[in-house]
């Protein structure tokens, strides 16, 4: 991040005798798909505190549409799944990790069945569907385009209806708390009322989620700043991958509005892709045309816009029955309409956005980090299932099974009674600095914009250089301030943030999945076949 001699270990005054405190024997940050099943898991035998930084239904699981993946059908098998999975990840998955994943899944996503997500049901049994990448229709969805949203819904009134647990909204993790033996010790957060509060932990789960905020055209919601990255970063996490970002290839382009994810399983059930000038284009680049990976749909998207001077391509779906599209995709549907786009007579215009944080924090078959009494799950936490590349759905998948693995790891955990939970005295004083303030609106906006045209889908080695020389420059002026209010602290870890993800792209000489060099086209077994890891 910037120079060693201004790293800041927090963001603001810590007073641990003065401020006001909470104690929970675990406390699990995010309230996505992984962070609610952890939470679930844990309750069975502890107390438990879930904060998120807006409200539970703020999340990129809700905002899922396509489905999550696994083997639902007895002609599908876990080695065909686990085969695509290894082929999408181009050659640095963890081959254990993703045996793991891919065999726990259909018990899992069975139970959330049970526990009141409404799937789409075909012959009483979960309907699935095909999407780029996958061998065999195995995506499982729920209410048409809707899936993350039935998902979190379910969990969501089942953890509320747990009287282990509670949950603490538009409550803002500004750090992790650590002791001298860097062991995770709870959170200073903030919440409106109440202002600056610790909370105390036995266990700590991170479930903080993605970061596609940091790139001005992305289809993740506004909380998805990177927060866990550079609070991970700061307490001294090691973290692994960040360059592996992915872009996905179909989010509605409508010029001055926001941009919305037009689901890929549009491309599993017949969509095609035209250029400006109406020539379906994809079997120029990939022999699956519509259905490969996002990686090489996004980038023959990217090529054919610059080779057509277009701001965008066209998702041509006219072929499609008009009744059947409202009742398979109704809130794409409903998206489209309200831009009076008539699905039988017109194209949908597209473009590739920041989608998915594929890197994040490192950790191991038990969500482990390297930092004692730290989990990690979900989009936030690296654990080598989806490699360089994801295969789609799998990110459901994988808070899910890991969700559980976090708090099942925690319940088993012998109970520390408030009186016996052990904390430290936490006293840090930041210095007043003199130095000019900036607008944090401003650098955000900046930032953004930075990081879309310098580490973005293709990546060179003096823009990488530029980006980082450029964000040290703005971290003078706001990482020596103290803010005291969640716009401020968003500022400052998305500056964390976006420098590592450039550092480990600089890093990573050569191209793999969703990181692209032009500089460096060729994947480089010999040297790279490894992941980048950075640690504070």
């Amino acid at each position: 991040m910037a120079e060693k001699s201004e790293f800041r270990r927090y963001l603001v005054n810590v007073d641990s005798i003065s401020a006001h405190q909470l104690f929970t024997d675990c406390l699990v940050i995010g309230a996505g798909i992984a962070g609610l099943r952890a939470a679930l898991e844990a309750a069975e035998r502890h107390s438990v505190v879930i904060v998120c930084k807006g409200n539970a239904e703020d999340s990129n699981t809700f905002k899922a549409q396509g489905g999550i993946a696994s083997v639902l059908d007895k002609a599908d098998t876990f080695e065909s799944h686990i085969a695509d999975t290894l082929k999408t990840g181009c050659g640095i998955c963890d081959e254990g990790v993703v045996d793991l994943v891919i065999r726990r899944g259909p018990e899992l996503v069975e139970q959330l069945l049970r526990w009141g997500t409404e799937f789409d049901l075909k012959e009483n049994h979960i309907a699935a569907t095909l999407e780029g990448g996958h061998s065999y229709p195995r995506v499982a969805h729920a209410h048409g385009d809707e899936t993350g949203r039935a998902i979190a819904e379910a969990l969501i009134e089942r953890a509320r209806r747990n009287s282990n647990i509670r949950i603490l909204e538009n409550f803002f993790t500004i750090d992790l708390l650590t002791d001298d033996d860097n062991m995770c010790v709870g959170i200073i957060g903030y919440e409106r009322k109440r202002g600056p509060q610790i909370i105390w932990a036995a266990n700590t789960i991170l479930a903080t989620g993605g970061a596609g905020r940091l790139y001005r055209e992305t289809t993740n919601p506004e909380a998805a700043t990177g927060d866990g990255i550079a609070l991970a970063y700061r307490a001294g996490a090691v973290l692994r991958d960040l360059e592996l970002v992915q872009f996905h290839p179909t989010t509605l382009y409508i010029a001055g509005a926001t941009r919305a994810l037009i689901s890929e399983t549009l491309r599993g059930e017949g969509a095609i892709l035209l250029d400006s000038k109406d020539r379906r284009f994809m079997k120029e680049y990939h022999e699956a045309a519509e259905l490969a990976p996002r990686d090489i749909v996004s980038r023959a998207i990217l090529a054919q816009m610059r080779k057509t001077e277009s701001t965008h391509v066209y998702l041509d779906v006219r072929h499609f029955e008009k009744a059947y599209f409202a009742k398979r995709f109704p809130w794409i549907n409903e998206l489209l309409e309200s831009f009076d786009i008539d699905i039988t007579n017109d194209l949908i215009p597209v473009r590739p956005s920041a989608h998915y944080m594929i890197g994040g924090v490192k950790t191991d078959l038990s969500a482990k980090t390297s930092i004692e009494g730290l989990y990690a799950c979900g989009e936030i936490a690296s654990t080598g299932l989806h490699g360089a590349n994801r295969l789609g759905s799998n990110s459901l998948l994988e808070g899910l099974v890991f969700g559980k693995i976090a708090g099942q790891e925690v319940s088993q955990k012998k109970k520390v009674t408030v009186a016996h939970l052990k904390h430290p005295l936490i006293k840090y004083q930041i210095p007043h600095s003199d130095r000019t303030r900036l607008d944090a609106d401003d650098v955000r906006n900046s930032l953004r914009a930075l990081m879309w045209r310098n580490v973005g889908i293709t990546r060179l080695d003096q823009p990488l250089s530029e980006v980082q020389e450029i964000i040290r420059f703005w971290q003078r002026y706001v990482m020596d301030k103290i803010f005291d209010s969640p716009d401020g602290w968003e500022c400052q870890n998305m500056l964390t943030a976006s420098l590592l993800i450039a550092q480990s792209a600089q890093q990573r000489r050569e191209s793999r999945g969703v990181h692209y060099r032009r500089d460096f086209p060729n994947t480089d077994d010999e040297h790279y076949k490894e992941h980048i890891e950075l640690a504070r």
